[in-house]
């Protein structure tokens, strides 16, 4: 595993992070606990020491199976657990409130889910409509001079939103969804790389996409994450992202590697890029995407697939 700086935290994150979303289970497949917990496992095993949740993942059970297996291997202590605030999902459905008692009310049962008495990396999840963000960002900091959480982050927010965030709080970093499919962030993550936050990139295969598993078009129900949010599991972005698979799909036999690595690998060679996150919930998918630091691809392999993005779409 390696490990960078989180911009001006002091904390030393694996450039590999393991989300959580599909473990907590709803808009994704289902899979047992116990290979969830063990994917969760495998991570730790493997060098992976930030893990991200929130609250918004299937009503607190990716918390829950965190806090479980966190608790069952001793080691609180040697990770980095990032959760999040201003999201829950309520009977089936994300809702948003960025209103400070509702922040509040939200950090002491994420305190409680995870089986710990302090959070290291706290979220806005999204930006709030509810709140403005003076009162939003400074429940943040209440929670953070009360010791409950380390340092404060904001998800989904651009440069504007991030500059009128610190106003009320100290921002350490942020998180943007980022991969070959989703490059639509980058400015916000060279701003704040510049400024000395940490980056956190998520969704780095695109929701499964960039696995290479997924070759043949199907529906998926309204609420399943792969129709509701991932926008390459159905047209106009389904064939731009297969004609993208095409060119991993060579570069990824030149290498003898499965097509996930080539598309881990060159996320975490992105210079802005401090730890990038992807999501499974099975032991060996961890391994396949830990196995992506065993080597390198070329600035020329970069310059071939970075040409093919731009071609496939920009057109």
């Amino acid at each position: 595993m390696q490990y960078k700086s989180f911009g001006k935290t002091g904390l030393q994150v694996s450039t590999l992070c393991l989300g959580t979303w599909g473990i907590g289970g709803a808009g994704w497949d289902y899979n047992t606990d116990e290979t969830k917990l063990d994917a969760i496992k495998a991570a730790k095993e493997n060098g992976i020491n930030i893990f991200d949740t929130a609250p918004a993942y299937n009503g607190g059970a990716a918390e829950l199976l965190l806090g479980d297996a966190l608790e069952c291997m001793h080691c609180r202590k040697d990770v980095i657990i990032s959760t999040k605030c201003g999201n829950e999902f309520i009977d089936g459905q994300y809702v948003q409130s960025g209103k400070r008692e509702k922040i509040l009310a939200e950090c002491d049962e994420s305190l409680k889910n995870l089986r710990t008495d302090y959070i290291d990396l706290y979220i806005l999840h999204w930006p709030q409509k509810d709140a403005s963000p003076e009162e939003t960002l400074s429940a943040m900091m209440e929670l953070k001079k009360a010791g409950k959480v380390r340092f404060l982050g904001l998800s989904n927010h651009s440069i504007a939103q991030i500059e009128e965030a610190e106003k009320y709080a100290d921002i350490d970093f942020i998180q943007v969804q980022y991969s070959m499919l989703i490059r639509e962030h980058e400015e916000e993550m060279k701003f704040a790389k510049a400024h000395g936050m940490g980056v956190m990139g998520y969704g780095i295969l695109g929701g499964g996409m960039l696995s290479g598993r997924y070759r043949t078009l199907k529906t998926y129900e309204t609420m399943d994450n792969r129709n509701r949010f991932y926008k390459f599991f159905h047209e106009p972005g389904w064939s731009k992202a297969q004609a993208l698979l095409a060119v991993l799909d060579r570069v990824a036999a030149e290498r003898n590697v499965p097509v996930s690595e080539v598309a881990v690998n060159w996320t975490i060679q992105k210079p802005f890029v401090s730890t990038a996150l992807f999501g499974t919930q099975h032991r060996e998918r961890v391994i396949e995407n830990v196995n992506a630091l065993d080597w390198a691809l070329t600035d020329a392999d970069i310059q071939k697939i970075d040409a093919a993005i731009n071609e496939i779409f920009e057109n």
